[in-house]
């Protein structure tokens, strides 16, 4: 078996709090969970997650003009109010 050595990396306390109970939830601990990326890195020669610099599509310029758009319609009175009618399955 391989001589094993330490990794250190600094990252903000919420990001590690928040990154520690997301793998207790699933049953890691931390140390586990990032040898799990590093042995993926290693065995496909490639990070395995797409990164990009692209931003969330919900915050692109054109979505917001037409959420902006909607809201001023809102304000100006031109919604209505709808009523939530449940659906009975069994018909």
């Amino acid at each position: 078996m391989p001589k094993e050595t330490v990794l250190s990396v600094r990252i903000d306390e919420d990001s590690k709090r928040d990154f520690d109970n997301f793998c207790s939830n699933v049953g890691l601990n931390a140390s586990v969970t990032i040898n799990m990326f590093i042995k993926t890195v290693l065995r496909k020669r490639r990070i395995p997650f797409e990164i990009t610099d692209e931003t969330d599509p919900f915050y692109s310029e054109s979505n917001m003009k037409a959420l902006l758009q909607s809201i001023a319609q809102l304000d100006a009175g031109k919604g209505f109010i709808r009523e939530l009618i449940e659906v009975d399955d069994d018909d």
